[in-house]
């Protein structure tokens, strides 16, 4: 199953990079889009054809055939160059039919070159990611979890397992008429003897309902409809936390964009599936991340039916005043259930473009901006402290299964594509090349007074001393970076020139990665 799911996503893939390179080549020539789409359409079709065939039966689409660069270049180049060869002589056959060279030989060209270098990317990847570990089983072992094994693994679970004794019938009979008694069961257990009297249970994605729910001031609030579809979610939000006790329950559910993904390949064949999904992609998931495009978004979607991740689900009620208390699958939705602590915190022009300023300590413990790639889903920043209580520290300092990181983040955090914009800050003037990792305030709470006092009176670094010492705890990256600090303060440029001689040789030949 895995081979085929492998098999499928790389032909679309391969048909998306051939289709991109055909309309680049075409884009170039006098007439353009509008005088050779037409003209060239049977070629492109053609060429497509070719280009799965001669790739399937020449390995380029097999997982295990291309296990490094010399495998890559060889299975790559011969496909293509096997494709090219059939297209051009049946062009050649069909006289009839006239072609541009300049066309056909350059959608090849760019389509091997965009192959070359993703396939490179994609073997480093793979590379780094298997070179972490002592063998293939510690690999397997420790490899990222499902959402399933996180929800099930998040500490707060199994605090109400069992149904109270005394069930406002009113609440439960509401309940029941909306999603049906097996799952009314489920939320019942789940919230407990905190259903009271002052409980109410609504089944809306509008405002409205919640400002106009009779009385002051709830102790609990449900809400089963799933947050995908209430349009303006933050303002939303804000009127619950309006209408609860100071901590007072809410509950709500959400289908995450995991679920939604496994809904979406279950429900269509074989490579449909993942075609459909593709589009599902571009048209929920990057036309609302892109000024130009989010009109377009609203218009083909009403702005209903949204795609949240886990981590933005969680992040939006913790912006909104919450704390999270438990999460529970229930049938096919994500049950959260969160503790009224506080009023909202103001969004002030925050926004989730490509690029992040991040609010760091720096020198004279002033707060700092430092710029890196956006790899982390919206709304990740509100929820540190709720990762670090699930799921700790691992080896190295960083959030054991931190599930707020994208799967384009991970990626680029294993070839530093993420942190070339820290290079504005090296230019900025408010960090150095190697010094102390720029803490957030989070972070920097759980280093040792003496070390805080410290570290605030020397600039931070884009490559701290871990890369040279490679801790394993927070205690022993505290200890790596006093031993810094005290050879910097006996001798600066040589301590740095010896940090960064044994970072760059364990970057590039223990291959250790930005975490």
């Amino acid at each position: 199953m895995e081979v085929r799911r492998f098999r499928a996503v790389t032909l679309f893939v391969d048909i998306v990079i051939l289709a991109i390179s055909f309309l680049i080549v075409i884009s170039t020539k006098p007439s353009g889009l509008k005088g050779y789409l037409p003209s060239h359409g049977i070629f492109f079709g053609v060429l497509a054809l070719l280009w799965l065939f001669v790739s399937l039966i020449n390995g380029k689409m097999h997982r295990g055939r291309i296990i490094n660069y010399t495998s890559l270049f060889n299975r790559v180049v011969i496909s293509n160059i096997m494709a090219l060869s059939i297209t051009a002589l049946l062009m050649y056959t069909i006289r009839e039919y006239a072609y541009s060279r300049t066309v056909v030989l350059g959608t090849v060209g760019v389509a091997t070159f965009l192959e070359l270098v993703i396939g490179s990317l994609y073997i480093a990847y793979k590379k780094a990611n298997l070179q972490d570990f002592v063998s293939y089983l510690d690999y397997k072992a420790s490899k990222k979890k499902s959402e399933n094994e996180l929800v099930a693994k998040a500490d707060c679970n199994g605090k109400s397992k069992t149904i109270p004794e005394v069930i406002n019938p009113r609440v439960l009979l509401a309940i029941e008429k909306e999603i049906g008694p097996e799952a009314a069961q489920a939320i019942i257990k789940m919230a407990g003897a905190r259903i009271n009297a002052r409980t109410s249970v609504l089944s809306t994605t509008t405002i409205f309902n919640i400002s106009n729910l009779p009385g002051e001031k709830y102790d609990y609030i449900i809400n089963l409809r799933r947050i995908n579809d209430i349009i303006k979610l933050n303002d939303f939000l804000d009127e619950v936390n309006s209408k609860l006790e100071n901590e007072g329950n809410f509950m709500c559910c959400v289908e995450t964009k995991d679920q939604r993904k496994a809904r979406l390949l279950k429900k269509f064949p074989p490579v449909i599936n993942y075609i459909f999904y593709s589009f599902d992609f571009i048209i929920k998931r990057v036309l609302p991340k892109l000024k130009f495009t989010r009109g377009l978004y609203k218009l083909l979607t009403r702005d209903l039916n949204k795609v949240y991740s886990r981590a933005e689900a969680l992040g939006r009620l913790s912006r909104a005043g919450f704390m999270i208390n438990q999460e529970s699958f229930i049938d096919d939705y994500l049950f959260i259930e969160a503790i009224r602590i506080a009023k909202p915190i103001p969004m002030n022009g925050i926004n989730y473009g490509p690029l992040i300023a991040l609010p760091r300590i720096g020198k004279n413990g002033d707060q700092i901006k430092v710029y890196k790639l956006r790899t982390m889903h919206p709304y990740s920043e509100f929820i540190q402290d709720y990762v670090y209580k699930q799921y700790s520290l691992q080896e190295g300092g960083k959030f054991q299964d931190d599930f707020r990181i994208t799967s384009w983040g991970a990626a680029s955090r294993k070839i530093w594509f993420d942190e070339l914009p820290m290079l504005i800050n090296l230019v900025k003037g408010n960090m150095k090349f190697i010094g102390v990792r720029p803490l957030s305030r989070h972070y920097f709470d759980l280093y040792n007074k003496d070390l805080q006092q410290r570290r605030i009176k020397y600039k931070p670094g884009l490559i701290p001393p871990f890369y040279a010492d490679l801790p394993a705890d927070l205690d022993e990256i505290q200890e790596s970076e006093n031993r810094y600090l005290d050879s910097y303060d006996k001798s600066p440029l040589l301590t740095d020139l010896r940090y960064f001689r044994k970072s760059l040789w364990n970057i590039l030949f223990r291959h250790v990665r930005s975490g």
